[in-house]
């Protein structure tokens, strides 16, 4: 079964961290470029960080640039984002997304992981 799962969202309180994790299966995640989006209640979707499939360049939101660290683990088929100094304003489901070079749009979609940063 080809698909993407996340894991690793939970609660957490203002300032802590989180590890969120991509794993892909049934297809080689090291063919494609990693994108982590995210949707809170009553908004819409954004892009939060992304990574290329070749020399590993990354993106990132100006909203989460110095907080969120995107990498990815080939040999684990597996991409990661890294979410430290997280705020309230940071809750949403975040999703991964897996796009494949001159594609228009991601190929695969994981199911989504609740984030929620509260006290």
């Amino acid at each position: 079964q080809l698909q993407l799962v996340e894991s690793g969202g939970g609660l957490v309180q203002p300032g802590g961290s989180l590890r969120l994790s991509c794993a892909a299966s049934g297809f080689r995640l090291d063919y494609y470029a990693i994108g982590w989006f995210r949707q809170a209640p009553g908004k819409e979707r954004e892009g939060v960080s992304c990574i290329s499939r070749g020399d590993g360049s990354t993106y990132y939101a100006n909203s989460v640039k110095g907080r969120f660290t995107i990498s990815r683990d080939n040999a684990k088929n597996t991409a990661f984002l890294q979410m430290d100094s997280l705020q309230p304003e940071d809750t949403a489901v975040y999703y991964c997304a897996a796009k494949f070079r001159g594609d228009a749009d991601p190929s695969y979609w994981g199911q989504g992981t609740q984030v929620t940063v509260s006290s």
